[in-house]
Order: structure tokens, then sequence, then C-alpha cells
């Protein structure tokens, strides 16, 4: 990596896929994962293409019963290009002599380029270059350009281009026993001499999805039609030393595209009003220009290389594109087929970051969930609550998609999968809704759909929340936190467990919030809300109540994960790590040993440490006093220590939260765990699951480290607070922020200094605190300001 260029040289089967992850080109519309043209899928390649939700559902038989899962599809393949000399095999890595190899990602403009030479016997060389682009100014189109020069002889190159509607969805080795043949109804045809189309529907969901590619070659096309694809062919005379080119540009639309009537007519339209390459080049990459202006981000070194490459690929998944559809934050983003691209929570990493540079898309994402409230209050009502209970994994139409099996590769054996227990998504939700809000200046959304959210998602915790007279306090039992290692207590006949600290805080802070948001409603809105939902007085009572007597447990002077946790087993952690040497799916492990994970201390992830990711010390504090407890600094740190301790980081999460929670007391630990998150993916530290696509939380995460958690900055109470927190490796940064109406409020922290600088367009003052100062710097104005040792 150099500045705003990933290169990766030589050719390295095991690392393929890895490589294809991390050089896919999306444009938050669709993406297409970094395969070489040439390859089709295989063991070592997968060029999947995958357009922001559409989901397909599909019927299993798994273990000897019936599993329904819904699946981002993986759409037909617009990339083969393939070639080879007349009556040879064509040429791949895996059939020729690879004399050199080259893959480089310019981040900078959304390109991506491959240079390689074939061995072609008798001193001749094919060297092949290309450069790829998803268009990020028109979301529907991408392009190819393919430069072939003869080394060392002359002669013909056939050259075969196609669109495949052959695919299936089999990037993910341990989802292979499911049904992923999501097509149907393929069919293709030629629009023009130089111009092929592919129609096809997904098998349940009905979707429509046509593709039209033009191919330029100065050379006549030709058009075969072959079982679910469409080809090109195109027989190019080479000369020794003078380069050829053919370009390929593919329009792409689906049936549930806005202002659309019939895709395969889009599709066949957009493609013949096409330029060639060197003119889409132009249009992309000023569009690209634009979104790093709206993500400014000056961090040094290694450090802000990854962070660029972690924001590239953030805006490819959730770009501004995003904000004119119905779609949610999918968690291994649009770059392969991990998580069957469903959503989580991953969104409360994700939002905090975006709320501060396209709230326009952080606004569509919460319109995502709202539009599914009242598939949430279905389902809350189907599990006797009130309220809205949101699915732990959401995908089409908001019901729970999290599977009821899981495949433990270590053991190979399928195993019940509670996850659907994690019912602190819905304090994810609330959490985002309110911090859009604060970031944004929203009232808007916060007095209709944010309220309507905040609402039932308080609703349904009150209910939840059971009153234990023994105690004195409520409780709310069966469930599982974010550790999800636990999910029963050992030898308990049923799943989940009771009062998850995580859950019941946030829980408490959900409803306490809640109530603050409908007493400043404005009052035709609050009377409106009433009057549609029957909220009355004494359900708010209640609220109250609940959110000031909610259990928290405790054992040994910590916080307890959850009730019952300090009689757990403790892990002989050395002898693991002796054994296994990397442990982070500890799960699988002790399973695979007949044993089980619910019987020890270990977690996969932070779970209780959540909350010092999500609060600031004072406002923990401040939570913790609202129950009735007191949550000092001394308890804080030991509470950190025994789970630092105690955890494996089976989720790349997990470091990203760790880092947060140490930089304020421990920089050196802090620091370690920073650079975790950071190398996530870069470095495949899971193990091969950054090949079946990224963790888009952990890179969102990294980059609202450097924007929020090291400022210590909150958007709140109409200013921007900030109390930071130095670290040495990363003593002097910078960065752009959209704030209240203002385009580019510019902040730089070095030793010792803020400035802050208000664009002059902006339409009021920004109040800026730190903890000994408060400064109003009006538009057009830099302010200095001293930062505390």
């Amino acid at each position: 990596m150099t500045g705003w260029i990933w290169e990766y040289e030589g050719y390295d089967p095991a690392e393929v896929r890895l490589r294809e992850s991390l050089c896919t080109l999306g444009n938050g519309f669709f993406a297409t994962r970094g395969a070489l043209p040439e390859c089709a899928a295989d063991d070592v390649h997968y060029p999947g293409t995958y357009a922001a939700g559409c989901y397909d559902r599909l019927v299993s038989e798994v273990a000897g019963r019936r599993v329904e899962n819904e699946d981002l599809v993986n759409l037909p393949n617009w990339l083969p290009l393939r070639f080879r000399l007349p009556g040879e095999p064509w040429l791949t890595p895996e059939t020729a002599t690879v004399l050199d190899h080259r893959e480089t990602l310019r981040i900078s403009s959304g390109l991506l380029e491959r240079l390689t030479r074939y061995d072609l016997g008798e001193g001749r060389v094919l060297r092949v270059r290309q450069e790829r682009l998803v268009h990020m100014a028109h979301p529907h189109l991408a392009a190819l350009r393919t430069e072939f020069t003869a080394e060392g002889y002359s002669g013909a190159l056939e050259v075969e281009a196609a669109l495949d509607g052959g695919v299936t969805n089999a990037g993910v080795a341990r989802y292979r026993d499911l049904d992923g043949r999501h097509l149907t109804h393929v069919h293709s045809g030629s629009a023009a001499p130089d111009t092929v189309w592919l129609h096809c529907r997904t098998r349940t969901s009905d979707i429509r999805i046509a593709l039209a590619s033009r191919l330029f070659s100065e050379a006549p096309v030709t058009f075969r039609k072959e079982n679910r694809r469409a080809v090109q062919l195109t027989r190019l005379h080479l000369t020794a030393g003078r380069t050829a080119t053919v370009d390929k540009s593919v329009a792409l639309y689906t049936s549930r595209d806005p202002a659309i009537s019939d895709p395969l007519h889009a599709a066949v339209d957009r493609v013949g009003r096409v330029a060639r390459f060197a003119d889409l080049l132009e249009a992309h990459r000023t569009a690209w220009g634009q979104l790093w202006r709206r993500g400014e981000l000056d961090v040094p070194g290694e450090a802000g290389a990854i962070l660029r490459l972690h924001l590239f690929h953030v805006l490819q998944t959730l770009s501004p594109h995003t904000a004119d559809l119905d779609v949610g934050v999918p968690a291994r983003g649009l770059h392969g087929e991990a998580y069957r691209g469903h959503i989580f929570w991953d969104e409360l990493f994700v939002l905090p970051y975006l709320n501060l540079h396209f709230p326009e898309v952080s606004r569509a994402l919460l319109h995502y969930r709202h539009r599914r409230l009242e598939r949430a209050r279905t389902a809350a009502r189907d599990a006797g609550r009130r309220g809205a209970m949101f699915p732990w994994q959401s995908g089409s139409d908001g019901r729970e998609e999290a599977q009821q099996l899981h495949l433990n590769p270590r053991s190979g054996h399928w195993l019940p999968d509670h996850s659907r227990l994690q019912h602190h998504v819905g304090s994810a939700i609330a959490y985002n809704v309110w911090q859009y809000c604060e970031a944004t200046g929203d009232a808007e959304f916060l007095h209709t759909k944010g309220a309507e959210l905040l609402l039932q998602i308080s609703r349904f915790w009150a209910d939840a929340a059971a009153y234990d007279p023994l105690l004195g306090r409520y409780r709310i039992k069966g469930v599982m936190g974010p550790d999800e290692y636990h999910d029963a207590y050992p030898d308990a006949a049923e799943p989940g467990l009771d009062d998850n600290a995580y859950t019941n805080v946030t829980a408490t802070w959900v409803l306490a919030h809640t109530l603050d948001v409908l007493r400043t409603l404005p009052e035709p809105r609050r009377r409106e809300l009433d009057e549609r939902t029957g909220l009355d007085r004494s359900e708010l009572e209640k609220w109250e109540e609940v959110s000031r007597a909610l259990h928290v447990p405790f054992h040994d002077g910590v916080i307890s994960q959850f009730e019952g946790y300090g009689k757990l087993a403790e892990l002989d952690w050395p002898e693991y790590r002796r054994r296994y040497e990397d442990i982070r799916r500890l799960d699988r492990i002790l399973e695979g040993e007949g044993d089980t994970v619910n019987r020890y201390r270990a977690s996969k992830q932070a779970d209780v440490l959540m909350l010092g990711y999500l609060f600031s010390p004072a406002e923990l504090q401040g939570l913790f006093r609202r129950l009735g407890y007191e949550l000092d600094e001394a308890t804080w740190r030991l509470t950190v220590d025994h789970y630092l301790h105690r955890t494996s980081h089976g989720s790349t999460l997990s470091g990203l939260v760790h880092g947060w929670v140490l930089a304020r007391d421990r920089r050196a630990e802090a620091w370690t765990f920073c650079q975790e998150a950071l190398r996530g993916d870069i470095a495949d530290i899971q193990g091969g699951t950054t090949g079946e696509g990224i963790h888009l939380g952990a890179m969102a995460g990294t980059l609202d480290l450097v924007q929020r958690g090291l400022p210590g900055l909150e958007t709140r109470d109409g200013g921007l607070r900030l109390d930071p927190v130095p670290l040495p490796e990363l003593s002097s940064y910078g960065f752009t922020l959209r704030y209240h109406g203002h385009w580019g409020v510019r902040l730089r922290l070095e030793s010792g200094r803020l400035e802050i600088t208000v664009p002059a367009s902006g339409p009021g003052p920004v109040d800026v605190c730190l903890p000994d100062l408060t400064a109003r710097l009006q538009p057009g104005e830099t302010g200095h300001l001293p930062l505390p040792d």
C-alpha cells in the first residue's frame, strides 16, 4: 500500500478469494467482486455480483429438516471475457504459465487494474492489461477495458465476452448444503451487432433482472446464444508490440429500481447510449472525488492508508445512491455471500460515521427499519409481547432471517442456532435514531418516524421486563447478549439467559430517552401519536419505573455479563492457546471436543464492555445511578480487566470495541487492539472469512474511532463536545464533518491543540465544548483551542 494505491504482486491461488473481496468495486446500488474476467467460479475464483436489497427465499433439506433461508442473490455474471490462440485452451492462471501478475486498486478513483503476462511457449508472451469500474456517477453501469499486446510474435487471438446467467450462490463452503439456485427463466438475445442482453427472474421473490452488454472492438463482433449465456466473439490480429483494445460496457437493472418500467428495455436502452471506456472514466473519477471531499480524512502513515481503504469499501456499499433505495446495512457489504447478505446490528457501528458525512444515507437506512416496524410489531405480538421486536437478522421484508441451524465446520455437526434471542438489536436501532437526530438536527424525522420507532421499542422493553418481588427489581429473561457464545445455562433444557447486563442497561437508556423525546414533542404531534398508538399516562409511568429498576447483576466486584455468570467454570486459557493457537472460535473448538462454551466464563466478543463503547464515562455512570447502582472508576476498571482476559475476539468488532474502551486509560494496550481492528480484513485475521465478504461494521467502526472515539466527540445539546484521548501512534490527525447544515466543518487535532474551521457558507455559529473551555465559532471562522495534556 502506498497512499491511495493497494497493489498485489504475483499470483497465489490461496490468496485469490481474499483479494477478490478487497478488490470489489461497487457504487451503493450493486457491486462485483474483484475476480479475473477469464476465470469462472470454482474452488479458487468466485466472481459474484450483488445488488442492494435483491433477496430470494428457498427451502432446503438439511440434517433431516426443512430449512428456509433468504439470500442476497448472486446475479448474472457480467465480467466474463476470455481469450486464446486459435485451437488452443482458454488462457487462465490455471491453464498457462504466468510470468508476471499484478493487481492494483486505485481507491481515489474507484478503479481496478490488472496486468498479467502469459507464457505461450516458443518465446511468445501475451500481455494482458485491464481496467475495471463500477460507475459511481451512473449507478447502473459498469465497464471493462482490456488491452492485448503480443510480445515476440504476431498472430490471431480469439476473444469471447459473455453475460452468464448460469450462476448460483456457492461462495461460502458451509452453506453448500443449502439450495443456492436462485435464478430462473434465463433468456438471452442480441439487440444490435455489438449489443447482447440477458434477462432472468429470482425463483420466489420474482425480481426481474436484466443486463445488456456492448462490446467495442477493432474487429467484427458476432453473437452466439448458449444455454443461460449471451456470448459475443471477436477475432483480433495482434502485431508484435502493438496493443489491441476491447471495451465492454454493461448496464444492470432490476424490477426493484425506482422509476422503472421494464428492466430489459432500460438496460438495452442505457447501454446503447454509453460512450467508450475513457468517457465513462472521467465522470466516474469526478463522482469519487466528490465523495472523498465529503469524507475527508487526514491520518498519517499506514493507519491512514488502511482507513482510506475502509472508507472506500463503506462507500461502495452505502453511497449517496443508497439514499434512493429500500435497503439496510448488510454486515458483509456487497462483497460476498457470508451471513447471506443479512442485516444485523452492525448499523450500530456504521451510522455514527455516516451521520456526520452522508446523513441522507443514514436517514434512508433508518427508513428501512421504520418500513418494517409493523412486521416487528407482528413479531412481538406472536411472542406474546407489546411493542416492536426487531429481528436479529433482517432481509427483504423484516421477518426473522436468523438460521435455525448452523454448521460447525470443525466437527461437521449441524447445531441449533438461538441467535434470534438477541433482542438488543432494538436498542441499537433506537440508539441510531437518537445519534442521527443529534448529529443532523433533523427534528422532522425525530418527531415522526423516529418517535414511532422509539415508542414501540420502549413498549417492547417495558413489557418484556417482569417484576421480581424478591429482588425488588425488574428482570428481562430468556435473551442472548452480544457475546453470542452463551445461549443457555449449562444443562438447561431451554435456551436463553437472564438479565444480560448490556441488554438491561441499553433498555434503560432507550426508555429514558424515549420519555425525553415524548416530553418535547410538539403538542399536536404528541396528540396524533397518542391516538395512533393508544399511549396513555399509566404506560409512561410504567416506563419510568422500569427504567429506574432494571436488575444489573454483579459478581466479585464486577458487572456480570448475565445473572449466574459468576458461577461458571474458569477456562484453562493457556492450555487451549497451546493446543489450538488460534482460539477465536472457541465455541467450535469446545463443541468439537464434546463440550460447550456455555459452561465457561468465556466471551466471543465484547459484551459488557460494549457499554463503554456506546456511552461516555459520565453517561454510563449516569445510567447506573438512574438504576440505583454506583459505578465508580475502580469498578469499571475491574470489569474491563475481568473481560479483557476472558474474551477470545471471535468477531472483528471485538478489537475495535476494546481499543475504544481502553483508549481512555491504557493507551499502549489500546493501540494493540486498534491495530487489530485496522488489520482485521486486510490481514484476514479471522482465518479465511474476509474472502466471503468484508466486515463492514468493523471498517466503519475504525473510521468512527478516529472521528468520535479518540477526539471524544459527542454531538449533544446542539454543540460539538470533545474530550480528546491522545495516542502517541495517532498524535496528529484531521477530518471533516457535516454538522447541522454545515458542509465541511474541519477539525485537526495535534499535541496540545485543536484547530476547527467552520465553513463560510454555514447557516449559523457552531458551539464547541471542551472539558474546561467553550467557544462559539461563526461561519468562516477558525478557532485554535488548547487541549489538556
